[in-house]
């Protein structure tokens, strides 16, 4: 616990000046500050390297200055000139590292050589990659496949991801629990349902021909800095942004552009958004809902007064299934619960609903904020109803849009990491490899979790990510890995995963997206990633490896399926030695993919098909369908009757990190500096409690599985956020949030609605 907390002065809007000194004080910390001021003017470019960052699109690859605070922190926390030897295990017992904080752990810099576990000795000590591969390759054939667990991380190419899942098929399972499980599983279980396909169909440049854009439960200037460009030139051509968001950001509300010589000069900003609205955890689909019955109105008293439709009859009649039914549940909903549930005023909503109605093209796009709920595969379902109603897809400027993550957990799932494969993938891979491929479902995340702590599972591999860290019940996820057969981790940095080793452990270092990957014949190689757009392009490093022992994603996994399932039906070797080998079988295998090596050297790259951006809807009914779900009886707000004194939790990124990446423990748009352990509370909360800002809590979770969930030593920050919610930095949160809490058919863990009790710690 810090006792260095300062809560102070917070940036009056994003981006400026403190973007600016915050990137400078993560190139020089790196210890090569030239080399990684260059590095950075090749990200994003058409011969450079893909921003390790977030998924958000990129306009123009040729712009030298297509980059965000959050890339800076993320080249420059890869490119450090730190290393994690063989020597720095020989110093340190894995037990003294696990009481290491994740910042202190990531900031000892780049791992340098594969690894393997002492149990005699409790330390990491160095192994060669042959010997690596032959052990895991042993250990998983002693297994049944279904015992093993494959995870993903959206850090990994589509090349890496395509041939881990050629391999783990191969070996006998579906198995593939992945991060996108743990994010936007709703905003895919929703979309197929409601357009039949699990992805957004806005393209980058629908922004710029947008009459309003809806932002639904995200903060872009934190978890992806470069949409707030895109949405300040919305407010800038004199367009809505209407924010429903429960903590108010500063992103949200102001951006000023380091790239503006006189906004620079004068300390100016540009508003990002026209409207903003707070609604209580959980009420987003009840805001929607609320919307959607004042548009019926207004449509019924047009028609009444033989004015123009407000609703868009025609793109419904030829388009769309359910609407009736859907209609039906709205006007049965009641204003009364509508306002208790949303935590907002009919007048609110109604001004909303105005822009939505005035406005001929709409983007409505969503983040974590709508998909960690219980309900957040019928809450995007609203939000897709309430699109459908004036036809807001399929035509410029209009559309869906879902944020994803990490900058390739999009692409992952589209080369096939999915534990519930689509038959023609499976089909496709049978004609390929001439050999049949498991058919029954795997497990995802949560499925993962509960056949470790039930003993089932007996290896876990790690393409990438900080699963114990990133999980829900992050301590019992903890002691269910260490209790694995086989525990194998590839990774960049030292992370609090890489200490739970289980019988057999081993940590395998891999090259970063900003360096040199060059193959027997020394040629450079590229690899591929896929945006939040659908937009597939290239990325080849340019700096050299942190060190000579380093191997890439796509030769890890090669290494470890030659020795696991042999090179009878695939060439193991030949994949590894040239991606362009890999993307040709790809191009055979995926539909969309054909030229592929080609068209992913242009510059941008190519988009990858979306029908129902032309009103191609591959749906059961060949229609985009209304979903129709009355609202939840109670959402986690509502229950708190059964107990005055318990809050609503949400767990969610400070400004200085990236997923479980700890960049400094400051959060400068919130004004926290110095530590992370706080929880940001409603001052009118804040005084019925009793507490003051000088107070430390302990918060504990409130479930009914006997489970005692706990964090002690927290620090109370009064904060903009509706009465009755509090929130506060995962991972460290994560302890409290139930691996048997999630939303109904994405099995998302529900980590923005927590019910938790908040008391003061004893002095």
């Amino acid at each position: 616990m810090s006792t260095d907390t300062f809560i102070g002065k917070k940036s009056n809007a994003a981006g400026g000046w403190g973007a600016l000194k915050s990137c400078g004080r993560h190139v020089v910390g790196s210890r090569r500050p030239l080399a990684n001021a260059m590095t950075m003017l090749s990200a994003n470019q058409p011969d450079g390297f893909d921003c390790p960052g977030c998924a958000w699109g990129d306009p123009n690859h040729g712009s030298s200055f297509e980059f965000c605070e959050n890339g800076v922190k993320a080249v420059s926390w890869e490119s450090t000139k730190l290393r994690v030897t063989p020597d720095f295990f020989a110093e340190h017992t894995v037990t003294e590292l696990r009481s290491w904080s994740d910042y202190d752990l990531e900031h000892q810099g780049r791992l340098t050589h594969p690894l393997r576990y002492n149990s005699d000795t409790d330390h990491y000590e160095r192994i060669t990659w042959d010997e690596a591969f032959a052990d895991i390759g042993e250990r998983l054939n002693a297994l049944q496949p279904d015992q093993a667990e494959f995870y993903t991380s959206g850090r990994a190419s589509n090349e890496a991801a395509f041939l881990y899942q050629t391999f783990v098929r191969l070996y006998g399972t579906n198995n593939f629990p992945d991060c996108s499980n743990m994010c936007h599983e709703a905003s895919g279980v929703a979309l197929t349902d409601a357009i039949g396909i699990g992805k957004g169909t806005v393209h980058l440049e629908d922004f710029e021909h947008a009459d309003a854009v809806f932002v639904f439960g995200q903060n872009p200037g934190t978890n992806h800095p470069r949409m707030l460009a895109d949405l300040r030139k919305v407010t800038m051509r004199g367009k809505q942004v209407v924010v429903f968001n429960n903590l108010k950001e500063k992103g949200l509300v102001r951006f000023a552009d380091p790239q503006n010589k006189i906004e620079m000069l004068t300390g100016g900003s540009e508003a990002t958004s026209t409207m903003y609205f707070q609604p209580r955890l959980g009420g987003d689909m009840a805001a929607v809902r609320g919307m959607a019955k004042l548009v019926f109105a207004a449509d019924d008293a047009a028609l009444a007064a033989g004015a123009e439709r407000i609703i868009d009859d025609a793109f419904i009649a030829e388009h769309t299934r359910g609407m009736a039914e859907w209609r039906a549940i709205v006007e049965a909903t009641s204003w009364e619960q509508i306002e208790e549930q949303s935590g907002l005023t009919r007048d609110g909503l109604a001004r909303a609903a105005e822009v939505y109605m005035t406005s001929d093209a709409v983007i409505a796009t969503w983040a974590m904020g709508i998909t960690q709920h219980r309900h957040s595969v019928q809450t995007i379902r609203e939000i897709s109803n309430f699109m459908f109603l004036r036809g807001n897809i399929g035509r410029p400027g209009a559309g869906l849009c879902p944020v994803r993550g990490h900058s390739n957990v999009q692409g992952d799932r589209t080369v096939g990491i999915n534990e519930k494969a689509p038959k023609p993938l499976l089909d496709a891979m049978e004609r390929e490899l001439g050999v049949p491929m498991p058919r029954d479902p795997g497990h995802n995340v949560l499925e993962a979790i509960g056949a470790m702590l039930a003993g089932t599972a007996k290896a876990f591999i790690g393409l990438g990510g900080n699963f114990s860290r990133a999980t829900p019940d992050s301590a019992l996820i903890a002691g269910a890995l260490d209790r694995l057969d086989l525990v194998v981790h590839v990774g960049t940095k030292l992370n609090h995963c890489h200490l739970l080793h289980g019988k057999a452990g081993y940590i395998l270092p891999c090259l970063g997206r900003t360096e040199i990957d060059r193959n027997s014949k020394g040629v450079r190689q590229i690899v591929t990633v896929e945006d939040s757009m659908s937009m597939v392009h290239g990325s080849g490093g340019i700096n050299q490896p942190a060190s000579k022992e380093l191997k890439s994603e796509v030769s890890i996994v090669a290494g470890i399926a030659k020795a696991t399932v042999g090179s009878k039906v695939v060439d193991w070797d030949m994949l590894a030695d040239d991606n362009d080998k890999i993307r040709d079988m790809m191009a055979r295998v995926l539909p969309g993919f054909d030229d592929y090596n080609a068209r992913v050297r242009v510059p941008r790259g190519f988009w990858l098909r979306n029908p129902a951006t032309e009103r191609e809807w591959r749906t059961p009914t060949e229609r985009a369908n209304f979903g129709s779900f009355a609202l939840p009886e109670r959402t986690e707000w509502q229950m708190r009757e059964d107990g005055q004194d318990l809050f609503v939790l949400q767990t969610m990124r400070s400004h200085d990190q990236y997923n479980t990446t700890i960049y400094a423990m400051d959060d400068r748009y919130r004004g926290v500096y110095g530590e992370r352990e706080v929880v940001f509370i409603n001052p009118a909360d804040l005084a019925a409690t009793g507490l003051t800002a000088k107070d430390r809590v302990t918060l504990v979770t409130h479930s009914n599985d006997n489970i005692d969930r706990r964090i002690t030593g927290f620090r109370i920050v009064p904060y903009d956020i509706p009465p009755g919610c509090i929130a506060g930095y995962y991972p460290e949160l994560n302890a409290l949030v139930p691996h048997n809490s999630f939303g109904d058919r994405s099995f998302t863990p529900t980590s923005k609605s927590v019910l938790v009790k908040v008391m003061r710690d004893a002095v």
